[in-house]
């Protein structure tokens, strides 16, 4: 990933809210040199120095098999983006040397994945996502809410895995490398295009200092 230095970030402390917040990862795997995604929501987690990402899929995708354990994977997240039109930017009116560009924040995460498919593990895997995800909810739905007998059913036909994860970086192109005035511009842009507040703080953000 080209990766100008006003855009990176490596920060966990930014990052883990950042994958948090936009959990359907792209799984990058290959199959005979060629490479093939899978689109799998994970759930982040950081504790004693060591980060893991965990999820499941379908015990028919052949993903297990294209990864066996050990294997390193790129797990892709991405977060909000959108076109940056040059005439949002102050400086247009000062020389009008601009151009257009798009602004977008991801994070690219390496590690090595291994499966399992314990009952156990993956009822408390599942009980954690549906936790992470229904808690915002006003009546959250649980996996116990669904027959005990359905559940494992379900279970026997996922797998599941962790990633513990070797680096993670991210690319925040939000307009960083623009002064100040034009940073305010495309803020102001965004906002009239309706873009939601959450999106546009990802969009447009001060250089590091």
């Amino acid at each position: 990933m080209y990766l100008p230095k006003y855009f990176q970030e490596d920060r966990t402390e930014v990052l883990a809210p950042f994958l948090r917040a936009h959990p359907l990862a792209m799984l990058v795997t290959l199959d005979g040199g060629r490479p093939e995604v899978d689109h799998v929501p994970m759930l982040f987690e950081h504790a004693a120095g060591a980060a893991r990402l965990h999820g499941h899929v379908a015990r028919a995708n052949a993903v297990a098999k294209r990864a066996p354990d050990g294997t390193e994977v790129l797990v892709v997240f991405r977060g909000a983006q959108g076109y940056v039109t040059p005439n949002w930017y102050a400086s247009k009116a000062v020389d009008g040397k601009v151009v257009p560009t798009w602004n977008y924040s991801v994070v690219n995460v390496r590690g090595r994945i291994r499966w399992f498919d314990a009952p156990d593990r993956l009822r408390a895997l599942l009980d954690a996502l549906t936790g992470e995800h229904e808690a915002p909810r006003r009546a959250p739905w649980a996996v116990a809410d669904a027959p005990a007998d359905y559940i494992a059913g379900m279970l026997g036909a996922i797998i599941g895995f962790e990633i513990a994860v070797e680096s993670m970086t991210g690319k925040f192109k939000a307009s960083q490398n623009r002064n100040e005035a034009d940073r305010a511009g495309v803020a102001r842009g965004l906002a009239a295009d309706g873009v939601p507040a959450a999106d546009a703080a990802e969009l447009v953000r001060e250089p590091r200092a």
